[in-house]
């Protein structure tokens, strides 16, 4: 954050500043009292099981400039610090990062992100593009919610000239205030698929609920998004901007000649139809081009060259448990341990499927979750895609993940465990150099624990 007055931001949020000096400046607000350091602001957050106001006192022996409370401390005199008083101090972080999002309107170029499948992919794919053209900023980790996504704007610093921020929702009415904060420029939607269906019920309310983000975006704008995504259409009708189509076949931004090979993924790049230029990824999975395709459609919009272009997605860095790779004692992992849907799950298996391997495919997967009255049905569902897909062992931890064996279609080798550990010394015993192991579950699954348990 740039340096910004206190009495700047307890305009911005509303707030009574009843103690400390208007012109006193801090360039860092913080909702950690862990890692406060002098000259930040500490705004208290309080929740149904924390309360930042518990540590008004440590925050200020740590020298911040000042704190942001809703709650009054009993003895304020025994607090040195500035004190902005405020109604509600979650609202509060979000006005003061929409009131900051709009001292920079003219200098920083705002890309959101949402969809229902490889968000942070496409984050870490743009901001290797958007780097190209000078310094960018990026939703860090899962900051992607009514906390992170403020905490993330308030991050950018003067020297970022791009901000790619990460929108997530699982309930009705989350994605408007987030983009409200962002003000984007641009938006880039990457599919719209079942994750969080127990809460929004349909797939065309799943659609409305990402498609707040281009409704936001004004006429001069646009929104990158899949063509041959079933509710394209359905989101055009209702933006403002330009929807620009990318996909394998027809659109603004296209691959052809795709394939893969150890590691990553190679095809050719067409922008607007001209001539291909060859791209290699540094992780598997056709679903990844398509993510790729989408930081290539905003790249083209910001003026990048296609040499630049190519050159900001072969050197992006992604984040880790998103078909992360990694070798253990000679045996190749997909680490895809992060989170889980049905799309995305039939994505990775795909990917476990078509690699070009000497050994056995194994796919160790753990639950999906907020799935509702469909988490039986899709369960089995993914069981019988994991036959069809010439599995050859399927690896389950979990009661819940243990339908999946269910819908399978013919007897695979495994079994379910009811612990990571358990299904870790399983592995140890059937596992050899050349095989291709699959680790993917719902967050709440904890799957990483198997592979954390194997290295072990």
């Amino acid at each position: 954050m740039k340096s910004t007055s206190l009495k700047q931001l307890s305009d911005w949020c509303g707030g009574a500043l009843i103690q400390g000096v208007p012109s006193v400046e801090s360039c860092s607000i913080s909702t950690d009292s862990r890692s406060l350091e002098a000259g930040q602001v500490f705004l208290a957050l309080k929740g149904d099981k924390f309360d930042g106001h518990k540590f008004l006192k440590d925050a200020d022996e740590k020298g911040v400039a000042c704190v942001i409370v809703q709650d009054l401390p009993e003895e304020s005199e025994s607090i040195s610090c500035g004190i902005i008083h405020v109604r509600d101090t979650l609202k509060a972080l979000q006005d003061i990062a929409a009131g900051y999002r709009r001292s920079r309107k003219d200098d920083l170029f705002v890309v959101g992100v949402t969809g229902s499948n490889g968000k942070t992919s496409t984050k870490d794919f743009l901001l290797g593009v958007t780097s190209q053209l000078g310094s960018a900023n990026a939703t860090k980790g899962n900051l992607n919610n009514h906390i992170g996504l403020p905490l993330t704007a308030l991050s950018t610093e003067p020297e970022h000239q791009t901000g790619v921020w990460e929108m997530g929702m699982n309930h009705p009415g989350e994605i408007d205030p987030l983009a409200a904060i962002a003000a984007p420029n641009a938006a880039v939607i990457t599919n719209i698929g079942t994750a969080h269906i127990e809460h929004m019920k349909t797939q065309e309310a799943i659609a409305d609920e990402k498609g707040c983000l281009a409704e936001v975006v004004g006429p001069d704008g646009f929104c990158a998004m899949p063509g041959d995504d079933p509710y394209f259409d359905h989101i055009a009708k209702k933006v403002r901007c330009r929807m620009i189509p990318v996909g394998f076949e027809k659109g603004e931004v296209t691959a052809s000649n795709v394939r893969s090979e150890a590691g990553g993924m190679i095809f050719d790049l067409h922008l607007e139809g001209g001539a291909g230029k060859t791209v290699r990824l540094p992780v598997r999975g056709r679903h990844m081009v398509s993510n790729a395709m989408l930081a290539a459609a905003v790249g083209k919009e910001m003026g990048l060259s296609i040499e630049q272009i190519v050159a900001g997605l072969e050197g992006a860095e992604l984040t880790s448990g998103r078909l992360t790779e990694k070798e253990i004692r000679g045996i190749q992992f997909l680490d895809d341990s992060y989170n889980a849907n049905p799309d995305s799950m039939r994505a990775a298996l795909s990917v476990l499927s078509e690699a070009e391997i000497t050994g056995k495919r194994v796919a160790v997967l753990g639950f999906m979750g907020e799935l509702g009255e469909h988490e039986e049905t899709e369960h089995h569902n993914l069981g019988k895609v994991v036959s069809e897909k010439g599995i050859d062992y399927l690896v389950t931890v979990g009661e819940k993940a243990s339908r999946i064996h269910l819908g399978s279609s013919r007897v695979l080798e495994g079994g379910n465990f009811t612990e990571h550990e358990e299904a870790a010394n399983y592995l140890r015993e059937i596992l050899e150099p050349g095989d291709l192991v699959l680790v993917k579950g719902s967050r709440s699954a904890g799957m990483e624990k198997v592979i954390k348990a194997f290295e072990t």
